[in-house]
């Protein structure tokens, strides 16, 4: 393990503890045969996998194959983009397949939290942001926010940085605090799944060390699947790992395996640096 993960504070694990919904282990998701499209152009074909609690599943492969596409399928989200929709498969959630249905589950999208490239913070103070959603939802009583923001931030690793700041415009941020805070924002949610899109890729080498630290702190209670185009920072965080190739999922297992015995050409040369 990196030296940088191995000195985590336990405060921030025990604070991590003290915000998860759950703590057994096995998977939580499992996705069968998912395909989608974008304006009647297929984007995935027959995409298979489950996601474990305790676990970081890495999604991998170049530029437009599919990844982004398919994280965006395990919470719904993918029916926002225009012209975008999935066209078949299933996606096993909390004992039912997320797509059985027409409508959205209002609490899916809270329940399968995501983090996105680039921070969106609200137009408010720092604890606004980190407790809107938790508000919102109802999630703890009004006496209670004070104290979830605090744990939130604590996990991020923020608290200390800003404590005295709360009331400031989140805006006010670096762009490295301002992702350590939207990732806080989606822990207040109270989530069981935690996706991640390319949460590094705004940022400087010293900050993406940070997130990569506290992928590591989240994995302890949550299960995280990423979106990387990082093959080192894959190679670092991930225990199973996926490469897409044109919307085709190419190879599929633990993370030591995919990355050390590929099966096919494609995947060892794109781990070998020759595409990406």
């Amino acid at each position: 393990m990196n030296l940088a993960y191995a000195e985590v504070s336990e405060s921030r694990f025990e604070a991590c503890a003290a915000i998860s919904p759950f703590s057994s282990r096995g998977p939580v998701l499992r996705c069968k045969d998912i395909t989608a499209e974008y304006y009647g152009k297929q984007a995935l074909c027959d995409i298979s996998c489950e996601v474990s609690k305790h676990a970081i599943l890495a999604i991998m492969g170049p530029s437009g194959c599919g990844k982004s596409t398919f994280l965006k399928t395990l919470n719904r989200s993918l029916e926002l983009t225009p012209g975008a929709k999935v066209t078949g498969g299933e996606v096993w959630f909390a004992g039912r397949d997320i797509y059985a249905e027409k409508t959205v589950d209002p609490m899916l999208r809270r329940k399968v939290g995501a983090v996105l490239q680039r921070p969106v913070v609200f137009p408010m103070s720092i604890k606004e942001n980190v407790i809107f959603g938790a508000r919102f939802h109802r999630l703890v009583e009004r006496s209670g926010l004070d104290s979830l923001c605090e744990a939130s931030l604590r996990v991020v690793g923020l608290w200390d940085e800003i404590k005295d700041r709360l009331e400031d415009s989140a805006g006010r941020l670096s762009i490295g605090q301002q992702q350590r805070l939207c990732i806080a924002r989606t822990l207040a949610n109270k989530p069981e799944i935690i996706l991640m899109d390319e949460p590094c890729s705004a940022l400087d080498p010293r900050n993406s060390e940070k997130i990569e630290e506290l992928v590591q702190v989240l994995k302890a209670e949550y299960a995280i699947v990423i979106v990387t185009h990082n093959i080192g920072q894959a190679r670092r965080l991930a225990d199973q790992a996926m490469f897409f190739y044109s919307g085709r999922l190419e190879e599929y297992g633990e993370a030591w395996t995919v990355f050390n015995r590929p099966q096919g050409k494609l995947l060892a040369d794109f781990v070998g640096g020759h595409f990406g």
